[in-house]
Formats: structure tokens, C-alpha cells, sequence
């Protein structure tokens, strides 16, 4: 489990295709804390630790992750989010984060506000995931509230300090960013609808 508090950032430094796979190199500070078999989000994804060599490591995404996350467009030198798992006496400073991506959303706009950033999300509403104001949603691995809710859309205001050491100051309109939206409010929508 996570809590959508950005750790630190990492740079592919290799991704190398093995069969339907691709193996991702990423150089991060965390890299010397890291063990194998060890949970991180990357943009939101859970991958597990494969190797680690001094100030870089590996993580493995399967083709299902790949579809389903914008994990396949990154190439040598892209940016990713980084968080390790919450610890069990740690503090729960975001929201809860599964790191299970429910599907892509499209940067239709960036706002300077002069001192903050407004950034407007659209999505697929067909997949019947929603958003609710001042509710949780969690942007490439960030835990964000989210307002100007909307069917297929909303926005998020992004803090200097989230601007400058997350990839949020990379995105530019048209980006793909990984979207997992509130557990506790995906259970409601499942008590209330069914299964369908």
C-alpha cells in the first residue's frame, strides 16, 4: 500500500524488451535502499524489484501493465515518480494508494496561477470510474484533491513544492498520466451498482 506522497523521481536509464515484458534500469537516490522482491510505485504503477546495482535498479512490467498505464511510452531518459511502500508505523500523509492504475487520462490544459499550477485532467468515463469534488485521486503515483469535477474530467492545483520534485513540471497538454482513482469510493459505486 501507498499514500500517493512522492518520494523521489528516477531516470530510465535503460528499457530493454524480453518477450512481451519490458525490463526498466532506473537510476533514483532510493536505489541504495532498495532490496529485491521490495514493492515501489512508479507514475502511480507497482512494480517489484528485481536487481540493484549500486545507484540503479530493475523492475519488470508485464504486457497487462503496459496496456493499462503509460508505463509503455516511457523511453531512456523519461522521468517517473517514485514512492516505497508505506511502513506500518508510518505516517499516512496522502490517501490510500493501491498502486493498481484503473486506467489512463489525457493533460488537456496547464494553468501558472503565480504560485501554483492548475492542471486539467480528462478521462474515459465509459470505464465508469468517477471523481468527486474536493475528493482523493492519485496522478502518476501523486496524491492530489481534485476539484471542477465533471464526467470524464477534472482538475488539480499543484503546490511549488509538488511542481518541482514530481514530473508535474515535465507534463505538457496531451500527456498520458496514470490515473487510480478513490478505493473507498470505488466500493461505494460497487455497493450501489452491482456488478454489471
Amino acid at each position: 500500500m501507498f499514500t500517493g506522497i512522492v518520494e523521489s523521481i528516477g531516470k530510465i536509464k535503460q528499457k530493454k524488451t524480453d518477450g512481451t515484458n519490458v525490463h526498466f534500469d532506473i537510476e533514483s537516490p532510493l536505489a541504495g535502499e532498495l532490496k529485491i522482491d521490495q514493492s515501489v510505485s512508479h507514475n502511480g504503477v507497482c512494480l517489484t524489484v528485481v536487481a540493484v546495482d549500486k545507484n540503479i535498479y530493475r523492475v519488470t512490467a508485464i504486457e497487462e501493465t503496459l496496456q493499462k498505464t503509460n508505463l509503455g511510452n516511457l523511453e531512456k531518459g523519461h522521468v517517473v515518480n517514485l514512492e516505497r511502500c508505506m511502513p506500518a508505523n508510518g505516517r499516512f500523509d496522502g490517501h490510500i494508494v493501491q498502486g493498481h492504475v484503473d486506467q489512463t487520462g489525457t493533460l488537456a490544459a496547464v494553468s501558472n496561477k503565480e504560485g501554483s499550477w492548475l492542471f486539467d485532467f480528462t478521462y474515459d468515463s465509459q470505464a465508469g470510474n468517477i471523481t468527486v469534488e474536493k475528493g482523493s485521486i492519485c496522478v502518476n503515483g501523486t496524491s492530489l484533491t481534485c476539484f471542477n469535477s465533471k464526467e470524464g474530467s477534472f482538475s488539480v492545483a499543484i503546490i511549488p513544492y509538488t511542481y518541482e520534485h514530481t514530473n508535474f513540471h515535465l507534463l505538457r497538454p496531451g500527456d498520458t498520466v496514470n490515473l487510480e482513482f478513490d478505493i473507498i469510493g470505488k466500493y461505494i459505486q460497487r455497493v450501489l451498482k452491482g456488478y454489471q
